[in-house]
């Protein structure tokens, strides 16, 4: 693999600052693709900045989509209300509304092109199908039917390129080996932000700092309780 590229889909949260640390741990060149995409905060995408620069990508680009005209998602929608609890164990079965419709499908779509444009047969994306909030399009199934379709898409599915391959090294984790692994691979998970709906956002979106109740949080949460450490992106 050494030298060859890779696309890494780069949030600026924890799940896929540990995607790109392994994919640039199996010897990939990075192009990490972050999407600016009418999300409640771009906090995240200073994060993702910090972390492309720190790991050494190859580069690093931000994609300008408007998922807020379709709307649907608290994400999205400043006007629903993030779901929030004080215990994991609180967290619902039902798919809850910050899941953000089709949004995997569109950015993993986006990541293809990257791919074909830098002549890359590997993507990275950091979906959990375990320590979850239960989105549809985290799943093993989903992951496997996108890339079927994005093989038949692309120059590779007439011959004219190698077959394309979507990583998901972090699908079948929880969150505490997620960390685990991450921090084996000497991830900053103090630069990294996972909530979805942090304190201080404003609109320079540059200082915000985690809610500590919403699905992300707590998830986060546990995964760094189960390694018997403090969360190092928690001030005070």
């Amino acid at each position: 693999m050494e030298g060859l590229n890779a696309v890494v889909l780069l949030s600026g949260g924890l799940d896929s600052a540990t995607c790109l640390a392994i994919a640039k741990d199996h010897g990939f060149a990075v192009h990490a693709v972050s999407f600016r995409y009418g999300q409640r905060h771009n906090g995240e995408l200073e994060r993702a900045k910090w972390l492309a620069e720190s790991m050494s990508a190859a580069s690093h680009r931000v994609i300008d989509i408007d998922l807020a005209q379709l709307g649907g998602s608290a994400l999205v929608d400043p006007n629903i209300a993030v779901p929030k609890a004080d215990r994991v164990e609180d967290i619902g079965d039902e798919i809850p509304v910050t899941y953000v419709p089709a949004r995997n499908t569109i950015f993993l779509s986006y990541a293809l092109a990257v791919a074909e444009t830098n002549n890359a047969a590997d993507i990275f994306i950091g979906v959990n199908a375990l320590d979850y909030s239960g989105y549809p399009d985290c799943r093993p199934e989903f992951i496997a039917a996108f890339e079927a379709m994005a093989r038949l898409a692309t120059k590779a599915g007439v011959g004219e390129g190698p077959e394309l391959k979507i990583h998901t090294p972090l699908i079948d984790l929880t969150k505490g080996q997620i960390i685990a692994e991450g921090l084996r691979l000497g991830v900053d998970y103090s630069h990294t932000l996972s909530c979805y709906d942090p304190v201080g956002a404003d609109d320079s979106q540059s200082d915000v700092h985690p809610c500590g109740h919403c699905d992300a949080c707590l998830l986060r949460a546990k995964g760094f309780a189960e390694n018997g450490i403090a969360d190092p992106a928690i001030v005070g």
